[in-house]
């Protein structure tokens, strides 16, 4: 009988390393002191900065064709969009339910496989959408009367970060698999993150906000939302899931929204009931089964921005 493969412990460390680092994001946003769309736009302009630096530097960064451009905008759209919701359900409702409601988007990425792959769905999928739905109703649903417009708008937003996030994934995913565009992970990340900073200068233009960065501790945190949330932590992500089973590619992924909520009750006081933290653990687990794939080669979709 041979023996499973082992499992290579640094990957193991890179996928926790990056899923920890990617969880700080949404503290990040609260600590900067800016609106919504301009958090984004800095860990866009700042992110996209650091990879084409590092890349230059590096002598990894490929030419560009027009072509390969046009082709990333629609992806590119569709992450400032998601960047945009998230960012205000984190003002609306906390970086701890913000980044787990968007994490939902497992579910959506579920079935557009099933819509458009002809993936098939089984018991897993159910369960995990049960466990899911019922921990959401436990975190927001029971309350949901006495929650104000801003909180409800707020968590709305959240699920609709999941919505376009799918979006994003699904045409990254298309554009790799067609071959229309070839490019390295890092060099991908790097020319998506100029189209959506592009996209969010625009979006600020519409709404009047302002590009100023009021102070140094705002200054700080935009670049730790860069440099963890939109480098390093992707970079982890992006060597170490190949190397690892994707049962614990999707165990570990979930490290990011675990961690978001603890982060926010920790800094910010985030007021917490046992049915909270039993919705939170519902909703992870059904999160992690919803999002199982059966088959080597398919593994969870990655955690939510």
């Amino acid at each position: 009988m041979s023996s499973a493969p082992a499992v290579p412990r640094a990957a193991v460390w890179q996928m926790s390393a990056g899923a920890a680092l990617i969880s700080t994001t949404s503290i990040f946003v609260r600590l900067a002191g800016v609106g919504p769309t301009t958090s984004a736009f800095y860990r866009m302009l700042f992110g996209a900065l650091m990879l084409t630096g590092g890349l230059i530097v590096l002598r990894a960064w490929r030419p560009l064709r027009l072509r390969t451009v046009a082709w990333l905008l629609v992806p590119g759209i569709a992450f400032a969009v998601d960047l945009m919701l998230w960012h205000r359900s984190i003002h609306q409702v906390g970086p701890g339910l913000a980044t787990l409601l968007g994490n939902f988007q497992v579910f959506l990425m579920a079935l557009a496989g099933v819509v458009l792959y002809r993936e098939r769905l089984g018991p897993p999928f159910l369960i995990g959408t049960a466990l899911a739905l019922v921990g959401l109703y436990l975190l927001v649903g029971l309350e949901w009367g006495r929650f104000d417009a801003v909180y409800r708008q707020g968590v709305m937003f959240g699920l609709l970060t999941g919505v376009a996030y799918a979006v994003y994934l699904l045409t990254t995913r298309h554009l790799q698999r067609s071959g229309q565009v070839a490019l390295a992970p890092a060099q991908l990340i790097g020319v998506t993150s100029w189209i959506c900073a592009a996209v969010l200068a625009a979006s600020m233009l519409g709404e009047g906000a302002s590009f100023e960065i009021p102070d140094l501790r705002s200054f700080g945190a935009l670049l730790g939302l860069a440099l963890f949330g939109q480098v390093i932590g992707w970079i982890l992500l992006v060597r170490a899931m190949p190397q690892l089973p994707a049962s614990l590619v999707g165990l570990l992924l979930l490290l990011q929204p675990a961690l978001s909520f603890l982060l926010d009750v920790a800094i910010f006081a985030r007021p917490t009931r046992t049915l909270d933290w039993l919705g939170v653990g519902l909703s992870l687990l059904g999160i992690f089964i919803g999002s199982w794939r059966s088959g080597r080669s398919r593994s969870p979709s990655v955690s939510s921005t």
